[in-house]
């Protein structure tokens, strides 16, 4: 199936190794694959490829000076169009630094905030005073907070979404649930608790390149593998979310430890095949344009 036209893929990374560490390809020796520099040049083609004609990346590591780095990407790149960035959410002065990130070279392309919460040890990391006041400074600059979460994160998610309406809060990754033939109802429960919120968009990325269920046909890594097995989950996001708080990401380049990149988007193509058009533009573009605020 060819490409839809326009895609927004709303979710990737760039790292240069020479220039920062990832600590977090250290975490597991699946990701040894990943332990080299991926910037830019080497995304342009492959995304030009399969019709992808704007991007949102996304930030790796807890320092501004890489959303800094990554802000000066999008100003001088016509694919990249926003930027998740990091800043430190409990600083007293997060208003004054999300402002001076605003101020730099690139910064209107600054769409949004993200925390490595699946790292932190502390359960109620999300309830903490200090932490809402940050979140409540994201919400009053205009931006968003991407969640990447464990799955049992959920239902703390879905309480700091309840008490900060004002925020846009995007589920990366379906929550990072584990793809099986059947969604787990605890995780269910709370994806749909929180797809309630009408402050929150969820993102199908993370799991295009996962290994699909024993006996389900893989991505293979190349275009034209089924995506068959991620029907229930599609269905269930929308379901909760809509086409219109659903958005396309590739998660580039983890994904490539399981599919291409071009593998990837034509799954995400297959997938959203038999919806609606307006439905299908919607997951593909239409809502990362709207909640990321692309084009602005």
């Amino acid at each position: 199936m060819p490409p839809a036209p326009a895609i927004v893929d709303a979710h990737h990374h760039v790292w240069d190794l020479t220039a920062r560490p990832q600590p977090f390809l250290d975490t597991a020796q699946e990701l040894a694959p990943l332990r080299r520099s991926f910037l830019l040049p080497e995304l342009l083609p492959q995304a030009a490829a399969v019709g992808v004609t704007a991007t949102v990346v996304v930030q790796t590591v807890t320092e501004s000076a890489e959303t800094a780095e990554l802000l000066a990407l999008a100003a001088a790149s016509p694919l990249v169009a926003a930027v998740v960035g990091w800043t430190d959410l409990v600083a007293p002065g997060v208003a004054d630094a999300l402002s001076e990130l605003i101020a730099l070279l690139g910064g209107e392309h600054l769409a949004g905030v993200r925390h490595p919460l699946l790292t932190e040890p502390d359960p109620g990391w999300l309830d903490r005073p200090d932490i809402r006041h940050g979140l409540s400074a994201l919400g009053a600059a205009g931006l968003t907070f991407d969640l990447v979460l464990r799955p049992g994160q959920l239902p703390a998610a879905v309480q700091a979404a309840a008490s900060l309406p004002e925020l846009t809060f995007v589920l990366d990754h379906l929550g990072n649930v584990e793809v099986r033939p059947e969604p787990d109802p605890a995780w269910a429960a709370a994806f749909l608790a929180l797809a309630r919120l009408p402050n929150t968009v969820c993102k199908l990325s993370g799991v295009f390149g996962a290994p699909a269920p024993a006996g389900a046909p893989s991505l293979a890594g190349e275009p034209g593998g089924s995506p068959a097995h991620l029907r229930p989950y599609l269905d269930l996001a929308l379901d909760g979310f809509g086409p219109d708080r659903l958005m396309f990401g590739s998660d580039w380049p983890v994904c490539t430890l399981g599919a291409s990149y071009a593998g990837v988007v034509t799954a995400a193509v297959a997938l959203t095949g038999e919806l609606s058009g307006p439905e299908q533009t919607a997951i593909l573009g239409g809502t990362a344009r709207a909640v990321y605020r692309i084009g602005r």
